[in-house]
């Protein structure tokens, strides 16, 4: 895992401890184990981890001004140089505006400003720490540093309502760590904090302007196009901070000649996915499609002539054979380049959800990919050293079913039509097809008339009533039309929180009825509610970097690049909400860059496939995953009773039909607080570093149930 840290003290000089105990010139008394310094006192900062010398760039225009990018980024050292002016202007925009994905870090005397991303997908996490402020992008680091305990009311509103951030606030796992809230910069001044946004927001009153369809999708051609040029160009900088001489400590950096000495490790070059959907294809076929030789980095390929890298997962064990074949005949079309190298990866049951959940490394947080990251990390192994996904295109491109009720509040109801006709014949012929456009529209109409404080208050009054003794959510609907009627409120509950106690419910209740009387802004309900997913699931891709890391191998996915997202955000509420808007836009991405034949059956979804993945591992582990649940950690925290979960499990291994996410989020929550209470050791090292670990002594503590 890569991480960079750093803090702010209360003052220069010699009077706070936090100055003492940092990186002093002879040598610090506390540091991160394997931490490469950037700079030093009065405000130091750590690279720690396994980072490239690419990834890791500092420009400075005086002593005292000074600009840190870690990650991808297509910034010139002229461009950083002209932000890091912009910033000490206070122009924070400035510092997150170019391709790539990365977080930047700038000093200006003593005021540190660290951004955030639009996503979420590279977290900022800050504590209180001897009189000032600690920072990092990893929370398990700050965790430690200030010894803090678990949050058990944080993880019961993780597993009752994982993408409301009202409920989840800005806090973490561990009680005094804080995140960033995406779209927001942390600014320290001596040690005191401050959260900025970043960027605007419209109004609940007037809708922001908007572009024209056309021009909106050649701005997220031009965005794609950009950020997977940046990926895979040379660097057009001679890094001014070269890392490759410093000791990197017990976690070595993979240099060029390693990787290509290496075996058994990914390939060097570029590659990408062409199972998954059509957003990793339309990856592929733009970075093969480019010019100059898509397959060769600067230090990263073994020569000229190197062809992209195209990776099909076939799975061999989920039984549906037919869609597996079509699955494959799309990938080799689209494999039929010469600048594309196509490899299937087969794999048995050995590589289904919920094998081999023993192994794995401590993630910052629980997520769903836990129950998956074995499977994912045989596809990635057979990848290359960068390798392109497609998550986050469905958050980012797709309509949010909320953004219904932002056309009415428009007076767009022609806009309507389309949208709500696919959705009655979504769940085949029924006689209640009939019914579903007015359901749905009647829907969008109170979500358009609720003002968002009451909205959350009666969410919190049915999870309190929920958590009353023989009281239970409303049962889900099955199907599309029941997923799109839920999601048209203010508030969802997650699929786990059906399984949780009436105490965990009554504590996400109260958080909510907190955030109701707090003042909540002017954002529209479908505006709100799709920026509330992205975030969840740029939370969980980084999770799932963590939990499927393949060693030497780097992650990139472009749809959650800032310039991308916001290109994506200028796309028409009226374009997103027609049925196949995100496979029409790709199209159109695709074709504007010169590829216009793509194979039948292109864009097609992935959720049935996945789902079948899902429930034959369920089938095949559940004894394994009864045999967790007989005293389970999350029952000592009184989040679940362990009884209704082996049950549960039971139920939907022999067929029932059951919240699938839902159970996964448990096993992974559970797995997780196994990795972390039998954790050893610390981040930090040093005569005065923590005596302590994160979580100390392995008590999982009930006082805020």
């Amino acid at each position: 895992m890569r991480w960079l840290v750093g803090w702010s003290s209360a003052a220069s000089g010699t009077g706070p401890r936090a100055t003492r105990r940092g990186a002093g010139a002879d040598g610090s008394t506390v540091h991160p184990v394997g931490a490469q310094l950037l700079w030093g006192d009065p405000d130091p900062l750590w690279a720690v981890g396994d980072w490239r010398p690419d990834e890791v760039r500092v420009v400075q225009a005086d002593p005292f001004t000074r600009l840190a990018i870690l990650g991808c980024c297509g910034a010139s050292d002229e461009e950083l140089r002209v932000g890091l002016l912009a910033a000490r202007g206070g122009a924070l925009r400035h510092l997150t505006a170019w391709s790539g994905s990365y977080t930047a870090v700038a000093q200006v005397g003593r005021r540190v400003t660290v951004a955030g991303d639009l996503a979420g997908a590279r977290p900022v996490f800050h504590t209180e720490w001897e009189r000032g402020t600690a920072y990092a992008t990893a929370a398990l680091p700050l965790a430690d540093l200030a010894e803090a305990q678990l949050d058990v009311g944080h993880l019961a509103a993780l597993l009752a309502c994982p993408d409301s951030p009202e409920a989840l606030g800005d806090g973490t796992p561990y009680l005094g760590v804080r995140r960033v809230p995406p779209g927001h910069a942390l600014v320290l001044r001596d040690g005191a904090r401050d959260i900025i946004g970043y960027e605007p927001t419209a109004s609940l009153a007037v809708a922001a302007p908007q572009l024209a369809a056309d021009d909106a999708v050649a701005g997220v051609r031009e965005a794609l196009v950009e950020a997977v040029r940046t990926r895979l160009d040379a660097p057009r900088h001679a890094p001014e901070t070269d890392l490759g001489d410093l000791d990197p400590g017990p976690v070595p950096g993979m240099g060029p000649a390693y990787r290509r000495a290496s075996r058994g490790g990914p390939a060097p070059g570029i590659g990408a996915d062409l199972s998954g959907g059509s957003a990793s294809g339309t990856l592929a076929l733009l970075a093969a499609g480019l010019p100059g030789v898509p397959g060769t980095l600067f230090g990263h390929g073994t020569g000229a002539g190197e062809r992209l890298l195209a990776v099909t997962f076939n799975d061999l064990a989920t039984g549906n054979g037919r869609s597996r074949q079509a699955e494959l005949e799309r990938a080799r079309a689209i494999a039929d380049n010469p600048r594309l190298h196509h490899v299937v990866v087969t794999a048995g049951e050995e590589a289904l959800p919920y094998a081999d959940l023993e192994s794995g490394p401590l993630t910052d947080e629980p997520a769903p990919s836990l129950v998956t990251a074995e499977r994912h990390r045989r596809r990635l192994a057979s990848g290359s050293a960068d390798h392109l996904v497609g998550h986050g295109a469905r958050q980012v491109l797709d309509a949010h079913p909320a953004r219904l009720a932002d056309l009415l509040m428009d007076r767009r109801r022609r806009h309507l039509l389309r949208p709500v006709s696919a959705l009655a014949r979504a769940d085949g012929p029924a006689a209640h097809s009939f019914f579903v456009p007015f359901t749905v529209y009647r829907a969008a109409r109170k979500l358009a008339r609720t003002p968002y404080k009451d909205g959350l208050e009666a969410a919190a009054g049915r999870l309190l009533e929920a958590g009353r003794p023989g009281s239970e959510l409303e049962p889900a609907v099955p199907g599309a039309v029941g997923a799109s009627l839920a999601a048209l409120t203010w508030f969802r509950p997650g699929p786990a929180a059906r399984w949780l106690t009436g105490e965990a419910l009554a504590e996400v209740s109260v958080r909510l009825g907190s955030a109701a009387a707090r003042p909540g802004g002017l954002r529209r309900p479908g505006e709100r509610r799709a920026s509330a997913a992205l975030a969840r699931h740029a939370a969980d891709h980084r999770i799932f970097e963590q939990a499927a890391e393949v060693r030497s191998q780097r992650l990139h996915a472009p749809f959650l690049d800032n310039q991308v997202v916001r290109a994506c955000r200028a796309l028409p509420e009226s374009l997103r909400v027609q049925p196949g808007a995100r496979a029409s836009v790709l199209r159109a991405v695709l074709a504007g860059s010169g590829i216009r034949e793509l194979p039948p059956g292109w864009g097609a979804t992935s959720h049935a496939s996945h789902a079948a993945a899902v429930r034959a591992g369920l089938r095949m582990s559940v004894g394994r995953l009864v045999e967790i649940f007989e005293t389970p950690l999350l029952a000592d925290a009184g989040l679940v009773e362990a009884r209704v979960v082996r049950k549960a499990l039971r139920a939907a291994a022999e067929g029932e039909i059951l919240p699938l996410d839902g159970l996964a989020e448990l096993v992974s929550t559970e797995l997780w607080l196994r990795r972390l209470l039998s954790r050893r050791g610390s981040c930090w090292t040093g005569s005065e570093a923590p005596r302590q670990r994160a979580v100390a002594g392995g008590v999982i503590p009930r006082t805020s149930l």
